[in-house]
Parts: C-alpha cells; structure tokens; sequence
C-alpha cells in the first residue's frame, strides 16, 4: 500500500468534500439529518491549513482535520472512502492525528463524536480515548474523549 498524507491544498476541496460525504451518508437515517461534517466549509478549513488528505495513486482516500487552539488539540474529523475501510487507513490516520499533536507539543488529543456513532465512540474507547463529557452543541449530541500521551510537553510563549 502506497498512501501518502499531505496537508490539504485548495484543489482538494472537492475531493475531501467527496470523501466526507461518502464516510457520513449512511449516518443521515440514525441521527436524521446530515452530521456536522458534511456540512463543514472544507475551502475555509483548508485555507486555516487545518486539513490533511490520503492520496492513494493520485486520488485522495480519506480526511483528517485538525485544529489546534489555545487550549486543545482537537481532530475534528477523520473519513474515508466506504470501500477502502478495512485496509488500516483510518489508523494510519489517527496515528498521524496523534503524533502530530505530540510534534506540536501537546500532551493529549481530543475529539468528539455523534452519540449515536456508538461504533465510533467503542473504537475510540479501544484504542486509548477516555470520555470527558457529553452535551448538545448545534444541534447535535456529542460525545467528547481524551487520549492523554504524556510523553509530550506543551510550551506557550
């Protein structure tokens, strides 16, 4: 498996939006309405330098945003393509998420997932991730996790 992650440039909006749309569709009947992601603004996220791509042979696979604030490191979101799960690329994904964080000095790493995305929220549980909280946000319900690494040391200027 040749796959390359790479920071997002303008030309792949509509190839992450594709992607997005494809890893979310078959959520729309169990939550009732598109998940946040499919109706993110993948320009706007991608001009913050906030996405990376999976280019598998010139074609791009799967998703990962990530936005760091003063606060937190948060992955926001990771997709891929339906009929590439089970290949290892959504871990290949993580694994970047998590050692990009460490890179930039954070000693954990956040995400929050739907509710009722309970695969999602058991996957997460499974490899490290420990759920903070649960609340409402824009209209949906969201679970929060944590993976702390604590081999990382945040520094602020």
């Amino acid at each position: 498996m040749t796959v390359t992650i790479r920071p997002a440039v303008i030309a792949d909006a509509g190839a992450v939006a594709e992607v997005v749309n494809a890893a979310y569709r078959s959520y729309i009947p169990r939550i009732g309405k598109p998940p946040g992601p499919m109706l993110d603004d993948y320009p706007r996220r991608i001009a913050d330098g906030q996405v990376w791509v999976l280019d598998d042979a010139g074609g791009v696979v799967g998703v990962l945003v990530l936005e760091e604030t003063p606060d937190a490191f948060l992955l926001d979101n990771i997709a891929v393509m339906p009929d590439r799960h089970g290949e290892g690329l959504g871990r290949l994904l993580l694994e970047f998420a998590e050692a990009e964080a460490k890179r930039r000095g954070w000693d954990e790493i956040r995400l929050y997932t739907n509710a009722l995305m309970t695969e999602n929220i058991e996957l997460y549980a499974r490899i490290g991730y420990v759920e903070t909280e649960r609340m409402t946000e824009k209209g949906f319900d969201r679970v929060y996790m944590v993976k702390r690494f604590g081999d990382a040391l945040r520094t602020t200027s």
